[in-house]
């Protein structure tokens, strides 16, 4: 009857995998040494962490079978307030690890120290689009010292977005190509999606919190208000501005305007979030620089064999621009 429910359990730890293990303490140490070790040899699935600004970032490494970081490493960048975990990112990086590319997915912190699983909505929201963009930047950096001679950017949804905000504003001759999954628009943070999602008017909310911005008071704190996944939570103006703000900056199709790298777009046919997306990017879509790859039927996290498909979208397109080959 024991090793039934065993059974049982582990089914549904695989099933549910966005419920992240508690880490084993020999794991943690393993992770602080590869953190702030130069010279550390990986040859399997390790946390990693990094100290930045007073805080603690974490990551998933998946090194492929006899490869290095030198060898070149996918970097994934998960979606707004998501986590590493996520059942798309870990089976990705299943998928990456078995066709021989290494991989590192992490967590952004949204201002919190050594962050793991969703963000817990009935903590105040500090953390700003911009941050993300420091972030990825620190870990590229990190894998720099590391060894890694090349590196392709990865993010989902709003990571996609924040990925592309990254190589437009920042970059890193490190970086060769981009990937970015159903990547987020302006339309995901417009007044017809706040109205339609928290069914509440974002105008008045906005107004206050630009005047309290623009006032020098932007850490005040917004009550009972919606951001991105938290339908009720509290924020400081200077937050709420940040992801509400109407910027240009947060959306995809204008960020991808102005990158000149590689960039493979995977829209899901039938996202129910980032809606219209083939359409904004067809224009742009010139088969060299940008790459289009609609799977029909997807919806936004690709679930079941449509994260297979999208896999194989990456997997040709890396082939493609050479990134399969021995970096020299």
């Amino acid at each position: 009857m024991g090793s039934m429910w065993m059974m049982v359990i582990d089914q549904l730890s695989l099933r549910y995998p966005m419920t992240p293990p508690i880490p084993d303490p020999k794991a943690c140490i393993v992770g602080f040494i590869l953190g702030v070790s130069v010279a550390a040899n990986w040859t399997h699935a390790d946390e990693v962490s990094l100290p930045y600004k007073g805080l603690s970032l974490n990551a998933n490494l998946e090194l492929a079978a006899d490869k290095q970081l030198a060898d070149g490493v996918i970097l994934i960048t998960h979606g707004g307030l998501a986590h590493r975990d996520m059942e798309l990112i870990t089976y990705l990086q299943k998928q990456f690890k078995e066709r021989a590319y290494s991989s590192l997915a992490i967590n952004l912190s949204l201002g919190l120290g050594n962050r793991h699983g969703m963000y817990d909505c009935k903590i105040t929201h500090r953390h700003l689009n911009d941050d993300s963009k420091e972030e990825i930047g620190a870990w590229i950096d990190w894998l720099q010292k590391q060894g890694a001679k090349r590196v392709v950017l990865l993010g989902h949804s709003r990571g996609g977005a924040q990925t592309a905000l990254y190589v437009a504003e920042r970059d890193n001759e490190l970086v060769k190509a981009l990937v970015l999954l159903a990547p987020a628009t302006t339309d995901n943070t417009n007044s017809a999606t706040y109205l339609r999602r928290y069914k509440k008017p974002l105008a008045p909310l906005l107004e206050t919190a630009r005047k309290l911005v623009d006032s020098g008071k932007g850490s005040t704190v917004l009550k009972h208000v919606g951001l991105l996944n938290c339908s009720d939570t509290t924020a400081t103006a200077t937050t709420f501005v940040s992801y509400y703000g109407q910027d240009p900056r947060l959306d995809s199709p204008y960020l991808i305007q102005k990158l000149k790298k590689p960039t493979l777009v995977v829209v899901a046919g039938s996202d129910e979030e980032v809606i219209g997306l083939d359409k904004k990017l067809a224009p742009l879509a010139d088969g060299t620089r940008l790459r289009m790859k609609v799977i029909e039927g997807a919806g936004h996290t690709f679930r079941d064999l449509f994260a297979d498909d999208a896999a194989d979208a990456i997997d040709t397109f890396l082939k493609s621009i050479a990134y399969a080959t021995p970096a020299t």
